[in-house]
């Protein structure tokens, strides 16, 4: 898949192969060494016409959502809405929606209203179909938050309502995100990548002033507190299909020069987004450049992080990385660095910012790692390319009555995984909510399934019988015949 979001080198494909699904009957994948879990296939691409050859009939999946009935709801870039039902064992097209998918755009995005089966309601996030020009000539065009109402196994398109419109550039790639949550308030989140190439800026911070050089420059996006992109946007839909703006954002309604759908700003490509939905808190995956090392007179190595929101906040792209590390303000016509941005007080004087100047201060990243290894985050190494990607946070439920449920050693633990990287990594989580330690202080962070291989995991979502429903992208970049739709089932003792 070509369009992963990625903005770096094609990452190591995995070393051990795995033959495609045959078809999309319930099959179990058995790992190689024993393991209290299993994989059992839910949908997979398939031989179509019973001679060997297997189709690409997973086109580009995007993201999941798992109905309380069983069903798992999935969109393909291209524009399908389609479900697989655990009574037939098999994915039925809802609809197709018109969209513009060159770019990273298209359909992104899916999630369930939290009264789903009373209400029929899903949300998609997609781009508009139309370009247009403005007023300079250069091609622009929307991207929509919408709900939708499904009527039995059709998606009424004529039920849309729009909850929020986000104008883009469609000049130059890339970083759309697109990914939806819910919390258990019932506000709804929406991540929305920069709309900023990563090219020509040596994988530093894209921060280029000279003219036409707008889609190089995330300082007219993220960093601009007057813009929705390179946000993650918090609204909270309304019966009749408007929004209102809940509490807590981070810029209250009527604030100069500020959107108030913002929670998060400074966000570069926030890929993959999950509510914990006990504490609210906010937890995403964030596509780091691709700077192989570190400059004094740049900035940072490049760092893909997983990013913890307790509260509405900024979390400093373009002008932090990691753990707040600073980029230094640069002249992309002289070449000649200034000064690093102060974490305390970040400034966006860029001639693009429509908001104001002064930021709020930025937030440092959960867990943050490099291309290389990681001292402080071993587990995460691995090699190749960086795609992090944040998935639920689990609860143990004695009562929920389900026997492939996560075991009760899963408790409060918070799921992270990597598309370049192909594993799946348990963060158990202490009652402050911070990264818990073992006896001897170390970080409790191990591989999930250390015996399977996940074909570049692109979303993970937590299923009512609590087991981990997983979407495997396929172990090739792009045009895929291995992608399928798992759950893994734990198959020991409670």
């Amino acid at each position: 898949m070509h369009f992963i979001s990625l903005t770096r080198s094609l990452p190591l494909l995995l070393a051990l192969a795995i033959a495609p699904i045959t078809n999309a009957a319930e099959t179990t994948n058995a790992p190689a060494k024993p393991s209290p879990f299993r994989k059992v296939v839910l949908e997979a691409d398939r031989d179509v016409d019973g001679d060997g050859k297997i189709e690409d009939t997973l086109p580009d999946i995007m993201e999941i959502a798992v109905a309380t009935d069983g069903r798992v709801f999935y969109v393909e870039r291209a524009g399908n809405v389609r479900a697989w039902s655990p009574a037939t064992k098999t994915s039925t097209t809802l609809g197709k929606l018109e969209v513009y998918k060159e770019l990273e755009d298209g359909l992104l995005g899916i999630t369930l209203d939290p009264a789903f089966p009373r209400n029929g309601w899903i949300y998609l996030f997609y781009s508009e179909p139309q370009t247009h020009l403005d007023s300079a000539g250069k091609k622009i065009g929307t991207n929509r938050v919408s709900r939708f109402t499904l009527v039995g196994d059709k998606l009424d398109l004529a039920s849309e309502k729009v909850l929020v419109r986000i104008p883009t550039q469609r000049v130059e790639c890339c970083h759309s995100g697109g990914s939806l949550a819910f919390d258990a308030n019932g506000n709804l989140f929406a991540s929305v990548g920069d709309n900023t190439h990563p090219g020509a800026s040596d994988g530093y911070s894209p921060i280029d002033e000279r003219p036409d050089r707008e889609p190089w420059n995330a300082q007219k996006s993220a960093a601009n507190a007057n813009d929705l992109r390179g946000k993650i946007l918090r609204v909270h839909p309304e019966p009749d299909g408007t929004a209102t703006i809940p509490k807590g954002n981070l810029f209250p309604p009527g604030t100069a020069k500020t959107r108030p759908e913002i929670y998060t700003m400074g966000n570069r490509n926030p890929f993959r987004i999950a509510v914990d939905q006990r504490t609210g808190f906010l937890y995403w995956g964030e596509v780091g450049p691709d700077a192989g090392g570190g400059n004094p007179k740049r900035g940072p190595a490049g760092f893909d992080e997983i990013n913890q929101a307790r509260a509405a906040g900024n979390f400093g792209w373009p002008h932090f990385g990691g753990d707040n590390k600073p980029y230094h303000q640069y002249d992309f016509a002289t070449k000649q660095a200034g000064d690093p941005f102060d974490a305390a007080k970040p400034i966006n004087r860029s001639r693009l910012n429509t908001g104001p100047e002064e930021l709020p201060p930025a937030q440092p990243a959960f867990i943050w790692y490099p291309y290389g290894q990681s001292t402080k985050f071993p587990v995460v190494n691995g090699g190749g390319g960086r795609t992090a990607m944040a998935g639920p946070v689990y609860y143990f439920d004695p009562n929920l009555k389900s026997a492939t449920k996560l075991p009760k050693e899963f408790d409060h633990t918070l799921f992270i995984y990597e598309w370049s990287r192909n594993w799946i990594i348990a963060v158990h989580l202490d009652e402050q909510n911070n990264i818990a330690r073992d006896a001897g202080g170390k970080l409790r962070m191990e591989r999930f399934c250390p015996d399977m291989t996940f074909k570049r995991p692109m979303d993970i979502e937590l299923g009512p019988d609590g087991c981990l429903y997983v979407l495997e992208n396929g172990t090739a970049w792009n045009n895929n015949k291995d992608t399928q739709i798992i759950r893994l089932e734990y198959t020991g003792a409670h």
